[in-house]
């Protein structure tokens, strides 16, 4: 019996390649927009200009940017996730993500499944997921 090039066989697999080809490139091409995303925003945020003089003394004395008990690594982690202190999106804050941890009684920050250390809830990062009700 002859090889059918029409045969459901050679249409199923010829199909099923192509398809698993335009998924797979799909998830790269999601990927990278991410990436560029975090990278975006980390950009911006490094390229503000600098605060007066006033303003720096006032973001020192907030305790929600005080690192010092923060290591290293954490801290890169935070750059690498484009943590900022003050959301560029105004729906999308850290105190209304699924990542949050609220801070304590005691505590004026709160933390981030994702890294170490105080959280603004007017803060923002590329990873912010909206609670979902």
């Amino acid at each position: 019996m002859k090889d059918n090039i029409y045969s459901r066989r050679n249409f199923l697999h010829k199909y099923l390649k192509a398809g698993s080809i335009l998924a797979g490139a799909g998830f790269v091409l999601s990927y990278n927009s991410l990436s560029s995303v975090a990278k975006e925003l980390a950009q911006s945020s490094s390229s503000n200009q600098q605060p007066p003089k006033k303003a720096v003394q006032t973001a020192q004395k907030n305790q929600c940017d005080n690192l010092s008990g923060v290591s290293a690594d954490e801290i890169e982690k935070r750059k690498k996730l484009a943590y900022v202190t003050k959301t560029p999106i105004p729906d999308s804050h850290c105190s209304n993500c699924t990542l949050y941890l609220p801070p304590a009684k005691d505590k004026p920050c709160g933390g981030c499944l994702l890294f170490k250390g105080p959280v603004r809830p007017d803060g923002y990062c590329a990873y912010w997921a909206p609670i979902n009700n």
